[in-house]
This record gives structure tokens, sequence and C-alpha cells, in this order.
């Protein structure tokens, strides 16, 4: 069954999703380009 991504718990068994902090996706984000740029010059 699919739940929607945006949902809290599922629907099914009301297991509680974890939340992700959106600040690891910029840091992740960052870090990448910085490595690139390094190996770059």
């Amino acid at each position: 069954m699919d739940v929607d991504k945006t949902a809290v718990f599922c629907p099914i068994c009301n297991f509680e999703f974890p939340r992700r902090n959106p600040i690891y996706a910029w840091v992740a984000v960052l870090l990448a380009i910085f490595l690139l740029i390094l190996f770059i010059f």
C-alpha cells in the first residue's frame, strides 16, 4: 500500500514516521559543492 509522503502516521498500523530536519539536506548539498570545488582546483 502506498502512503502519502506527508503523512505523519501509517494509516494501517499507526507507526509514527520519523521526521527529518531539512537542515541536514542543506548541509549535505553544501558539503558536496565544497568538495567538488576543492577537487576541481
